[in-house]
């Protein structure tokens, strides 16, 4: 079975790129329109994204790197593993350019050359030690957690979340999915983290699932059968170049996928973590360091403390397990 990577970047410092974003955005601290910097910056650590799938994961099969028509100086894009994919060549024309990271997502299924198994990365999502392709599918299909989380904000992000729920819901009947599917919707090895499944048992619709925040493995035909349901919906969403109310999330794809029983059950959490840097900039080190995790997620913030110096000690954090350069550097 042949398993793919993907992956998304940008480089806030090309001056091509700041003269479209400051066009569009008009104002690049508005935060509640998701242009604040910490969603654009890169902190130099995408050589270390690279070196820990060639270390750890020299199995996948092709790297689609993604960017607005940008790529790192010292990446070697020779590399036959490497599919650099511009914007323009997978999203429709006339939603370009986009500075929104979900539209960017909606169309992952028109990439030239990918395969029906692929992992979806941030990147700030990553590889920290061994892994397998059986932590992402087994019999074929991708491993994931089924549990349903309350979720009370009225975030822009909870908002979309919400959208993606009511196609679900238009879509699925929760009694009849959790019923065909009940081994996977209440799995042992999920613990704690489905309690939320037994408390809704009586409930009649979908709420939101929890969202491991890291790597994600996909069908490519989810989001097929996805936009075969909800294309209106998507199109009008691709129309905004930057995060919006009206915006569908990722978890549309993966919920669908859930829902369809289109799954293996894991807890993902057991070997994944998520750091807030602004909140846990020390585990975030020692996780690292030490390889606790199979998967880490780095999670930035405008409002990180000594910003810099957190920096550096994540680079030497990721030096000490990963110091020689990989095939895809230039040499």
């Amino acid at each position: 079975m042949d398993i793919d990577f993907v992956i998304t970047w940008v480089d806030m410092d090309d001056a091509k790129w700041q003269v479209e974003f400051a066009k569009y955005s008009g104002n690049k601290g508005n935060t509640k329109n998701g242009v604040s910097e910490a969603r654009f910056r890169d902190y130099g650590f995408l050589k270390y994204w690279f070196r820990g799938v060639e270390k750890f994961a020299p199995w996948v099969r092709k790297i689609h790197f993604i960017t607005c028509g940008q790529k790192p100086e010292w990446l070697d894009t020779t590399n036959p593993k490497i599919n650099l994919v511009d914007h323009k060549d997978y999203i429709p024309v006339q939603f370009l350019p986009t500075f929104n990271s979900v539209v960017i997502e909606y169309y992952l299924h028109k990439i030239p050359d990918l395969a029906e198994h692929f992992v979806y990365f941030n990147d700030d999502f990553y590889i920290i030690n061994h892994i397998g392709t059986e932590r992402f599918f087994r019999n074929g299909l991708p491993c994931d957690i089924a549990a349903f989380l309350y979720n009370p904000s009225w975030s822009q992000w909870y908002k979309t979340l919400r959208n993606s729920i009511q196609i679900i819901n238009r879509n699925f009947d929760k009694k009849e999915v959790t019923k065909r599917d009940h081994d996977k919707w209440f799995y042992k090895d999920y613990g704690s983290k489905a309690r939320w499944n037994y408390i809704l048992k009586p409930y009649g619709k979908f709420i939101t699932l929890r969202t491991p925040h890291n790597a994600q493995p996909y069908l490519k035909s989810t989001f097929k059968e996805v936009w075969a349901a909800a294309g209106k919906e998507l199109t009008a969403a691709s129309a905004n170049r930057f995060r919006s109310p009206s915006d569908y999330t990722p978890e549309l794809f993966r919920t669908w996928q859930i829902c369809r029983g289109n799954f293996e059950p894991y807890n993902t959490y057991q070997d994944t973590k998520m750091f807030p840097l602004m909140l846990r900039p020390k585990q975030a080190v020692k996780a690292i360091r030490e390889q606790s995790y199979k998967l880490v997620c780095l999670n930035d913030n405008v409002h990180i403390r000594n910003y810099d110096m957190v920096m550096e000690n994540i680079k030497n954090a990721f030096e000490h397990i990963l110091p020689e350069k990989s095939s895809f550097e230039k040499v």
